[in-house]
């Protein structure tokens, strides 16, 4: 869909004889502009807007505003996600496609009401955090329409939806830690032991390089993540913090890099054989198919996932 164009007028100066109103369009990569008259003849701005009427029909005669939700939401998918990470745009389009579309796909922009989407909210069958991420993608894709002048209003800031925890997240106790690395292999046994005693994101953790361990300050350097081998920036500014390195970390570390194949400051502390140290190994393999069937030969009775190292180390 080609966006409206409102195009731009204003005055220009001449060398001789009175200013002149210009307005200003683009025809598609080409700026293009139209002299309206001068400022004898349209002696207001709001005269010379006016008599530019008939011309904006024109230029926009193939084009109009998103005037439904399936629009909008067109309309952004092309022009905002494109700005966002391959993981975030990932995710967000599922969210619209099975969430968003099949709700409120054929609803006008202006049938939209806030308790309304407050309530559709409240029978999915979904935790409370993804509710309001939901919410939160409604509200950035009228944001978009109100920057683009289709819409002027944004309905969903009004909404309610709390993302509070339902339950306690998992959390391993010493003893619990202490079968986990006893029955894992390396180079898991390093990563659940890096994860659980820092509490880096499983992000941060596998885009981890040597020349990021800075042993003689006691410190671990952050700059970086990956999320579905895309490399990107940290997830916040906090983030970039350095992270202690205790003597016992920096000696578990130690050990591996003598024991690991890739061991230069460049390579990746968890770099993947098959990728030839150009990748870092997947956090979903390493957890379905080493870490999670060692909490069950160690008799580990809760559902461990890479946040629960994270949480683990925050209680």
């Amino acid at each position: 869909m080609s966006r409206y164009q409102q195009g731009c007028l204003y005055r220009e100066s001449r060398k001789a004889g009175p200013d002149v109103w210009v307005f200003r369009y683009r025809d598609g990569q080409a700026n293009r502009k139209e002299m309206i008259g001068t400022v004898e003849q349209f002696t207001t701005r709001k005269a010379a807007m006016k008599s530019c009427e008939s011309l904006r029909a024109n230029i926009n005669k193939e084009s109009r505003s998103p005037r439904t939700v399936a629009e909008l939401v067109t309309d952004y998918t092309a022009n905002e996600l494109p700005h966002k990470t391959p993981y975030t745009v990932e995710v967000y389009a599922g969210y619209i496609k099975t969430w968003i579309q099949p709700k409120w796909v054929q609803f006008s922009l202006s049938d939209v009401r806030t308790v309304a989407v407050e309530t559709w909210l409240g029978t999915l069958p979904l935790a409370d955090g993804t509710k309001a991420k939901l919410r939160n993608l409604m509200h950035a894709i009228y944001n978009h329409a109100m920057r683009w002048e289709f819409f002027d209003r944004n309905p969903i800031t009004l909404g309610r939806q709390s993302a509070k925890r339902t339950r306690v997240p998992n959390v391993l106790t010493v003893e619990e830690i202490g079968k986990l690395l006893g029955d894992l292999a390396d180079p898991w046994r390093t990563a659940v032991y890096v994860a659980v005693t820092t509490g880096l994101r499983v992000s941060e953790l596998l885009a981890l390089k040597w020349a990021d361990m800075k042993f003689s300050l006691g410190e671990i350097r952050l700059s970086r993540g990956i999320v579905r081998q895309h490399m990107g920036e940290m997830k916040t500014e906090a983030s970039r913090k350095p992270v202690p390195l205790d003597v016992g970390l920096a000696d578990v570390l130690l050990s591996w890099r003598g024991r690991c194949p890739y061991n230069e400051a460049g390579d990746y502390i968890f770099a993947s054989p098959d990728k030839h140290r150009q990748q870092p190994y997947w956090p979903t393999a390493g957890m379905e198919d080493h870490i999670r069937p060692a909490a069950i030969r160690a008799c580990i009775g809760k559902r461990l996932g890479w946040h629960t190292l994270r949480h683990t180390m925050g209680r």
